[in-house]
């Protein structure tokens, strides 16, 4: 279905339309039209995402070296964490053992904002850099719903990233936090069995 296009004529300073034409270049708009759409909907994107229960997207960066004892299992922990808001989870080796992890994230602007602190907080990554936007400037929306009940405290707890049933070196153990229950976390007591 085609959009019905309105022309309106715009009036702006020589100044205004030198910079303006020097941004469509390099770009690479396909016209003054283009990049003016282009800077109406980044406004109406920031204004519509100031509500923190926005409809959001947002794409995370992380950098780390995959050398690093139990960065794997960090990461895999907090993705886990995630998952609902999780849409997509690319992983890519770079040179000298170093890794970059690429996240696409759909839900609350609350919550991706929260997903992107916890995964940039994650011991051993050295760098993340988060982008949010808004699928509602091209009409969209991300369809994530909540239909659960429970908390998001419990829904986003931080349990051990080593699955029951891996040995830890014994420093790791000792510094292993209590779940409340007495038991490791990760031990099947902390988990019920």
């Amino acid at each position: 279905m085609a959009h019905r296009v309105v022309r309106l004529g715009v009036s702006m300073e020589p100044e205004l339309l030198e910079v303006l034409d020097r941004w469509v270049a390099g770009r690479n708009s396909g016209s003054r039209s283009d990049a003016i759409r282009a800077l109406i909907r980044k406004e109406l994107a920031e204004k519509s995402l100031a509500d923190p229960e926005a409809d959001a997207v947002g794409c995370l960066m992380l950098l780390y070296r995959h050398d690093l004892p139990e960065i794997l299992e960090r990461v895999t922990a907090a993705e886990h964490r995630w998952g609902e808001h999780i849409r997509s989870s690319s992983h890519v080796h770079l040179e000298g053992g170093s890794c970059m992890q690429i996240l696409g994230l759909a839900g609350k602007r609350r919550e991706l904002e929260a997903a992107a602190e916890d995964l940039r907080g994650i011991r051993g990554v050295a760098y993340g850099g988060f982008v949010l936007g808004t699928p509602s400037v091209v009409g969209g929306a991300t369809g994530h719903r909540h239909p659960h009940d429970r908390p998001d405290e419990e829904r986003h707890r931080r349990p051990d990233p080593v699955p029951t049933g891996i040995s830890r070196p014994a420093a790791s153990r000792a510094s292993a936090s209590s779940s409340g229950s007495g038991a490791p976390r990760g031990s099947k007591a902390a988990f019920g069995g």
